[in-house]
């Protein structure tokens, strides 16, 4: 028979081995993934400790669940677990992705939806995304702030959207509450539409301001907005139109027409940013009725139609230097 002594050397050696064998597993490397560099991994809301060392160890990114398990509920871990998408990459320790999991280092996944682009083109980016799921109603132009927004994996594409909406609503609010109080808006959907054209007419921010002044300064005028963007909304959607307005286009007989129809347009033409929809509401006090692009990116703004034809004087002569431009070195262009 085998003596205490002996009993005890073997169940020593078989602890030491086992302790060996923990430690090993839970610092040293973890299995290789089986597809690539990483695992991709998704823990729902309310998942268990238990639930998250079964899904680690079936999808291959630890080897004892167990362990796992053990070393969670001993370190006090298993109680700050949260849920998410993870990345583990290949031969991560067990210590390691506990304690990803326990800090919350999730995949980010963002949706980014440009200043102006209409309803239309925000379902576009949407229904693009493999991240979310489901189906959204297409919402009402100028109903969206366009920002860049974080999702998660599986998150619904409708509640994804009414985020969005709920973020416009919101500035909204905020900005009409404080806004300038001569404007001639009946409302704040009539604001936004003004935003929308602001964002169209320039991409610089210092200019919103300016804009949204001399189109307030025609409203109250009753003068008629003439705005280009618009017109092109009128023609496609708010889609860009590949070419300058030519003059049938000019006269073309849709409600966006704001050469033709007084007022404002029966709705925004696209989906303003922040900058726009604060340039809106609290545009300068200026007496600016009219403004030109000026050749550099910008335009030149004026208060008389004298002051415009000259302007638009040079923006012509510009536009002819452009034209007469060579194409190319040692090309030199006809005119």
């Amino acid at each position: 028979m085998m003596s205490a002594l002996g009993a005890g050397t073997v169940v020593g050696a078989a602890a030491l081995l086992a302790l060996i064998w923990a430690l090993f597993t839970w610092f040293g490397p973890g299995p290789a993934a089986r597809n690539g560099p990483s695992t991709d991994i998704v823990f729902h809301s309310g998942s268990r400790v238990q639930e998250i060392a079964d899904g680690l160890k079936q999808a291959g990114v630890i080897r004892s669940s167990t362990l796992f398990l053990v070393a969670a509920k001993l370190t006090g871990a298993g109680r700050h677990l949260k849920a998410g998408e993870y990345d583990f990459l290949s031969h991560a320790s067990m210590a390691q992705i506990l304690e990803a999991i326990r800090d919350g280092r999730v995949v980010r996944h963002f949706v980014t939806v440009p200043e102006g682009v209409s309803s239309e083109m925000v379902m576009e980016i949407l229904t693009r995304s493999d991240i979310l799921t489901g189906v959204a109603p297409s919402p009402p132009e100028g109903a969206v702030l366009p920002e860049t927004y974080e999702v998660q994996r599986g998150d619904d594409r409708a509640a994804v959207l009414q985020r969005m909406m709920d973020a416009r609503d919101k500035l909204l609010a905020e900005l009409w509450a404080a806004r300038r109080s001569d404007l001639p808006y009946k409302t704040p959907e009539e604001a936004v539409i003004i935003a929308s054209i602001v964002e169209k007419e320039t991409a610089k921010p210092d200019e919103r301001p300016r804009v949204a002044a001399v189109y307030v300064n025609r409203l109250k005028a009753k003068m008629p907005l003439q705005s280009d963007p618009t017109v092109i909304y009128g023609l496609t959607g708010g889609r860009p139109l590949g070419h300058g307005l030519t003059k049938s286009e000019l006269e073309s007989p849709t409600p966006y027409n704001t050469y033709r129809v007084a007022g404002l347009p029966p709705t925004p033409i696209g989906n303003p940013g922040r900058a726009s929809l604060a340039a809106a509401l609290d545009p300068p006090h200026t007496d600016e009725l009219y403004f030109v692009a000026d050749g550099t990116g910008g335009h030149a703004f004026s208060a008389t139609v004298d002051e415009q034809a000259k302007n638009v004087a040079k923006w012509r002569i510009i536009e002819a230097q452009r034209a007469c431009a060579p194409s190319a070195p040692g090309k030199p262009k006809a005119c």
